[in-house]
């Protein structure tokens, strides 16, 4: 019985090896297409600049070399976005905690800045409130209006 037994077992064992061989000789199919990537859907909300043609809310995408939305920049702001993602910068990040920043007032405007940005989600927030906040304000146009004085 117990010969019986394993020659039954190592039957079992043959067949599920060649089993095994045999599906792994078989054509994989093929895989599925990657899904193209979405394009850059961001919003901009500018206050307080002084300028009526500067305050607002627009709306901006960016898919390749095509601009949509009602941003009154929309082509050279995507180029803008366009070069930062080219060159691994990220226009969205704040300014480093703990940096000599002079204390230069810009005014009192501010933007947000909420969306997608190379498949990341964006909640950034700009003012012009000493040195360091305005050089990354203007390193931000024309996605966000140039309002110097």
């Amino acid at each position: 019985m117990l010969l019986r037994s394993l020659v039954l077992a190592a039957a079992v064992v043959t067949s599920a090896a060649t089993a095994a061989g045999s599906a792994a000789a078989l054509p994989l199919p093929p895989l599925p297409l990657l899904s193209a990537p979405q394009p850059d859907s961001l919003t901009v909300v500018v206050a307080k600049s002084g300028r009526p043609d500067a305050d607002g809310t627009w709306t901006l995408t960016c898919d390749g070399a095509r601009a949509g939305g009602d941003h009154p920049a929309a082509a050279r702001a995507c180029e803008r976005l366009g070069g930062f993602a080219r060159e691994g910068k990220d226009p969205f990040a704040p300014v480093p905690a703990g940096g000599l920043c002079a204390q230069v007032y810009g005014g009192p405007v501010t933007a947000r800045v909420t969306g997608t940005w190379q498949g990341r989600r964006i909640d950034a927030r700009f003012s012009r409130s000493d040195g360091c906040e305005i050089a990354r304000w203007e390193n931000a146009e024309p996605l966000l209006p140039g309002v110097r004085g």
